[in-house]
């Protein structure tokens, strides 16, 4: 008797391809996964004489997210589509694999692509004022869906550190004295006077656009009620990489034309602030402790730069002056040998398709940051200790520096505030002079904060 044939389980492909052809009506006839860090696809169906064009949001799996679950994004794009914001169409969501399918709007984030400087500005200038038409919106829809609200001054306030404070703490692996000298900075700053509360999406300068014309604002995962300046803030500190097709000064004029107020700049820096310290608290575990299967590079390329932004922008709120420290030369590390091998021995390595080509450079990235610790790691460490010691005195030598180090921070009064934020600003420009170099170290080098007015 014949033994019947091993029939294979569906693949993680073929249940999106039966997902997606049940909530569009459709015939999926292409689907794409794309080369980065979350899982993402690009679906083509043909539905009678149309063919939709799909994106499939994956999930992550990560904990270094505050708001995890698809869900809750999905439901605030049908929130914001039912208010005639432009955001991607919702077609609902596949439980396995965990996703949102939902329109893939055409067009661009690049502003280089616009066909003329007036085409750039005009895409700014509708971007800037569908954000303020967001923060317009009543926020009882949103509070309807899950949505947790914020009233008093604090709560709007400090809606982000406190969403993220959670994680934080569950993830900490090890003292974290730049983060916790922030955090304090912050509780004991809130901007008391600013009363109204507003969507937000948190992590914004996100947009689409195509001939001339902005199509959606996009990525709304960690989305929020808080303070509307929040979104200018975390505008502010994405144009240094990615351009926002104007002057930010001058889409500040434009949200405040639009909004119908002056732009608060006190209260705009303090939300820079927040951003950078959660942005930071966000991945402070994972570099600290890695996890398996990480973007790993990814990561130290952001704690370089936002630790880098958040020393910048806490100097400009307390209006200290910061100098550049110098960096001495130093032999070749005492692994050299070692690295080189490393390095060799990836770039032997041979990898067919595009993820592992992906993944290949991610390592050769890590090697080539190991690199330049093996050589300044041991001077980097020392000019740290050395540092500390008028305010740390013998424990600054101790093998628990970095405990006591924390610990000092979190019990200073604000008399150490400047003394304090010039010793971290040492510490995060001579590691961006080390590391600049490198792949990983070249986002931190073009970290600037644009001027506000």
């Amino acid at each position: 008797m014949n033994a019947m044939p091993d029939i294979a389980p569906p693949t993680a492909e073929d249940k999106l391809r039966s997902c997606i052809e049940k909530l569009t009506g459709g015939r999926v006839i292409s689907l794409q996964r794309q080369v980065r860090w979350r899982p993402a696809w690009f679906a083509e169906v043909r539905r009678g004489d149309a063919t939709l064009h799909i994106h499939v949001r994956g999930d992550r799996n990560s904990d270094i997210l505050p708001f995890p679950e698809l869900r809750r994004e999905a439901d605030v794009l049908e929130v914001l589509e039912q208010h005639g914001i432009p955001v991607p169409h919702i077609y609902g969501m596949c439980d396995d694999p965990n996703a949102i399918i939902m329109e893939a709007v055409p067009g661009t984030r690049d502003v280089s692509q616009a066909a003329s400087d007036a085409e750039r500005r005009s895409v700014a200038r509708q971007f800037i004022e569908a954000v303020a038409r967001m923060h317009g919106l009543p926020i009882a829809p949103f509070v309807a869906r899950g949505i947790k609200p914020q009233t008093t001054p604090d709560e709007i306030a400090l809606a982000g550190l406190e969403a993220y404070w959670p994680l934080y703490e569950k993830n900490k692996k090890g003292p974290e004295p730049l983060i916790e000298f922030a955090v304090r900075w912050l509780r004991t700053h809130v901007p008391a006077h600013r009363t109204r509360p507003a969507f937000i999406q948190f992590d914004s300068g996100q947009f689409l656009f195509e001939g001339g014309k902005l199509n959606a604002l996009y990525d709304f995962e960690f989305s929020m009620i808080g303070e509307p300046l929040t979104d200018l803030a975390t505008m502010r500190m994405r144009h240094s990489y990615e351009p926002l097709g104007e002057e930010f000064r001058e889409l500040c004029r434009l949200y405040a034309a639009a909004d119908g107020e002056p732009i608060d700049v006190a209260a705009l820096r303090f939300q820079n602030a927040l951003f950078s310290t959660v942005s930071c608290m966000q991945i402070a575990g994972r570099v600290s402790a890695p996890s398996a299967g990480d973007p790993h590079d990814t990561y130290l390329e952001w704690d370089l730069a936002l630790k880098r932004v958040l020393v910048l922008i806490l100097a400009e709120c307390m209006n200290v002056q910061l100098e550049k420290p110098p960096i001495g030369a130093t032999p070749p590390g005492g692994n050299a040998a070692l690295v080189r091998m490393l390095t060799d021995a990836v770039e032997h390595i041979q990898v067919a398709d595009d993820i592992q080509i992906a993944r290949k450079n991610s390592a050769l990235n890590l090697v080539e940051y190991l690199r330049r610790a093996d050589e300044f790691g041991p001077w980097l460490e020392r000019m740290a200790r050395d540092e500390a010691a008028p305010f740390l005195g013998a424990a600054a030598a101790g093998p628990e520096f970095h405990a006591q180090l924390e610990s000092f921070v979190r019990t200073a009064g604000t008399e150490h505030d400047e003394k304090l934020l010039r010793y971290f600003a040492a510490q995060a420009e001579r590691r961006v002079q080390v590391f600049g170099p490198t792949k990983i170290g070249r986002s931190a080098q073009h970290v600037y904060l644009p001027p506000i007015e």
